[in-house]
């Protein structure tokens, strides 16, 4: 049942994540993206260890990569040869082929192959989305939040509180399975706001401006999903107390 489920949710997600990335690699650039300084082999390697992610995954819902099967060779030669195919294309529309684009997808692909022969579905996902953040915070020489406010203020919410569920599905595994208290708090808040340290400490050593309202906007993603599980936990506790007693 999991497995399944987990693999109509790849399977969505690649039906939306696949023509959209297509769209976007044969539009013009827009100018605020030239102006930004993006790194575009940066945008090649993420684009490309998400669709890996995501073909992978709809394969193997919760399969770890055995080099050995046929099933990671057809992996890697549909995203490599979409993405040579893809880079060929894009000189019939204004865009140049490039053959370091085309280094930059094969890094993306084999990053995530290696990731996922380590790991199944949920720290595989944990991994990608916290990579997924780094790169794109740090992804470009100017700043963000002056050129897209709003847009940078959504991402740094739905990005950070998207990981924080993706890390305390992961913790569940680890960690016994008890009602929620302060330790399972602490557990629930170290990863994520270790992550936003990490990024945000990066970025000022590449001398690349961040704002306070990151931080804020990244601060209320984790918070929300932390409260809103612990909450639910504490809720089905104080129900499953009820039930045990009228039972008794």
């Amino acid at each position: 049942m999991i497995k399944s489920r987990q693999r109509k949710i790849t399977l969505i997600l690649l039906a939306c994540y696949w023509p959209a990335l297509f769209i976007l690699a044969h539009i013009p650039i827009p100018q605020l993206v030239r102006k930004a300084g993006v790194s575009d082999k940066s945008l090649h390697f993420l684009a490309y260890l998400i669709l890996t992610f995501l073909l992978w995954f709809t394969i193997k819902p919760d399969g770890k990569v055995n080099w050995r099967r046929a099933a990671v060779w057809c992996v890697f030669l549909i995203a490599a040869g979409y993405g040579a195919i893809d880079e060929v294309i894009q000189s019939m529309v204004g865009r140049t082929c490039d053959a370091m684009d085309i280094m930059a997808n094969l890094a993306g692909i084999l990053t995530g192959l290696f990731l996922f022969s380590l790991f199944s579905f949920r720290p595989s996902a944990l991994f990608v989305s916290g990579i997924t953040i780094f790169g794109i915070t740090n992804i470009a020489k100017s700043n963000l939040a002056e050129l897209f406010p709003v847009t940078n203020i959504f991402f740094h919410l739905f990005a950070y509180a998207i990981f924080t569920a993706l890390w305390i599905q992961n913790m569940l595994l680890i960690i016994p399975k008890k009602a929620p208290d302060i330790k399972w708090l602490t557990y629930a808040l170290t990863v994520p706001i270790g992550l936003l340290l990490i990024v945000k400490t990066t970025t000022a050593i590449l001398g690349r401006n961040f704002t306070i309202p990151d931080i804020i906007a990244s601060a209320t993603g984790i918070l929300t999903v932390v409260v809103t599980l612990y909450v639910r936990a504490l809720l089905r506790k104080v129900s499953d107390s009820t039930d045990k007693i009228e039972v008794t």
